[in-house]
């Protein structure tokens, strides 16, 4: 089996990736990093972002991923090794056909879209690590800007001697973070560069296929929706926030541009702000000392009670509350 790009003619939709009806897999669901509650069957939400870690393992099986969309913001970089299964990888403006033996290098910034061909999951570990762990080792950094992985080395087919080699590598870090030893994250950053080293040996990199014409104004939105939320400050608050406007931006109609994303997503553009707009509230709560009059002008309020009540109403809590406690019992099931 080979790496392929995935090729549609422009104006040809994406009926591939349709949100399917019943008895048809579940469709494209939205990945916060944050707490959040989804209908059985969809997908899992991550709540890394909150989470106190470093570096993790994770057995692909046993995380559930599902079809997902992931727009805005993560603090973390992502292997993920492929053993089984196929499906369809988007990253930025470009498709991938993903089966076994090979693995992918996803950068925190890109907006990203799994797909799963069969109603299966497939075998494969991820690898998660922070951008601050990076930070922490400059050697692991240095391999990586030196061959150029998460920028222009993204997606790479494996022999079966490398696919062998760099699970398990990935197993051997799992067993090293269970350890529990102070010195297990020194020693997973050393894998990881052994990962690195081994997916480039007896590779194939291939270029990439473009999306089609209508997931192109989809990805635009994020991408302006993303630029927009997270350079967010007190000198930048958010200016935009109605599909209306964001239509605007895109010089398209906002009856097309909410039919596209409503169609790929299965979700209107009102519910996708608002749940950027509590994404971002949630960061802002916990990355900085900043007072709520100030987030709440941040954000696009006129006031914080009125801020303060939007919060509740979508999260459950007051932003005092989440700013003491971010992680709830709740957050923990």
């Amino acid at each position: 089996m080979q790496l392929h790009k995935e090729v549609a003619p422009p104006d040809a939709g994406d009926a591939a990736i349709r949100p399917r009806r019943t008895g048809e897999a579940q469709p494209i669901t939205m990945v916060y990093d944050s707490p959040s509650e989804l209908p059985p069957g969809t997908t899992p939400v991550s709540r890394l972002y909150y989470e106190d870690w470093n570096i993790k393992v994770v057995d692909r099986e046993k995380s559930g991923c599902d079809n997902y969309l992931s727009p805005n913001r993560r603090d973390f970089y992502k292997i993920m090794l492929m053993t089984s299964g196929t499906g369809c990888q988007t990253v930025g403006k470009d498709n991938y056909l993903i089966d076994e033996r090979t693995i992918l290098f996803l950068h925190p910034n890109e907006i990203i879209r799994w797909r799963n061909a069969p109603e299966t999951v497939g075998g494969g570990v991820f690898c998660m690590f922070k951008k601050r762990y990076l930070d922490q080792h400059p050697s692991l950094k240095l391999v990586i800007d030196r061959y150029r992985f998460f920028t222009e080395k993204k997606i790479l087919r494996l022999s079966e001697e490398s696919t062998r080699m760099i699970h398990q590598l990935l197993t051997q870090m799992k067993a090293e973070a269970a350890s529990g030893d102070p010195l297990a994250e020194e020693a997973m950053q050393a894998y990881v560069q052994l990962v690195l080293i081994e997916s480039l040996k007896g590779t194939t990199y291939t270029s990439t296929g473009p999306i089609t014409h209508e997931y192109r104004h989809v990805y635009n939105f994020f991408e302006l929706l993303e630029k927009e939320t997270n350079l967010a400050n007190l000198d930048k608050p958010i200016r935009i926030r109605t599909a209306q406007e964001y239509a605007q931006k895109l010089n398209l109609n906002p009856s097309y541009l909410n039919g596209l994303v409503k169609k790929h997503i299965g979700q209107p553009i009102s519910t996708l702000i608002k749940n950027r707009l509590v994404e971002e509230s949630k960061a802002l709560l916990i990355q900085t000392d900043w007072s709520l009059q100030q987030i709440s002008q941040i954000i696009g309020f006129a006031d914080q009670p009125n801020f303060s009540q939007f919060f509740k109403k979508y999260v459950g809590i007051t932003p005092n509350e989440f700013r003491r406690s971010p992680i709830s019992p709740a957050y923990e099931d």
